[in-house]
């Protein structure tokens, strides 16, 4: 299982982008007809309380690396994927900060499928204060 101690304890955006991408799981399915219930469980309360929980513990950085602030829409990524059977037996990976960590939409992708709309295939090298353009 890996973990988000272990993941902070990678120093660089590319390092901590390689340790959690999904290898051979890109397309793989995962609620498919049961999607429902994995809305149902991104729109609970508890799921809310530890989520803000994740993204304050992270400054709002990408990957919780100081100085790669998110700017729109911040998703709080489970490091170990979950299942249908995670969600109908309350696991405590849902929930657990351990398990969690805050990214930005494109570095989602890049954990998901390999790279992001913008870029196509590869990976997105992100240094400090690259969101801001008058830096």
């Amino acid at each position: 299982m890996k973990t988000y101690t272990e993941l902070i304890s990678y120093p660089t955006y590319a390092q901590r982008l390689e340790y959690l991408k999904l290898e051979n799981t890109a397309f793989a399915e995962t609620f498919g007809t049961e999607r429902y219930l994995n809305q149902v469980f991104y729109r609970s309360p508890e799921w809310k309380r530890v989520r803000d929980y994740c993204i304050v513990r992270d400054n709002g950085c990408d990957l919780a690396i100081d100085g790669i602030q998110i700017y729109g829409k911040i998703l709080v990524h489970h490091i170990n994927p979950i299942t249908i059977e995670d969600i109908d037996n309350v696991s405590s990976k849902l929930f657990d900060p351990e398990n969690l960590i805050t990214v930005s939409h494109e570095t989602h992708n890049q954990i998901h499928y390999g790279y992001t709309k913008k870029e196509g295939p590869g990976i997105l090298e992100r240094v400090p204060n690259d969101t801001i353009p008058w830096k």
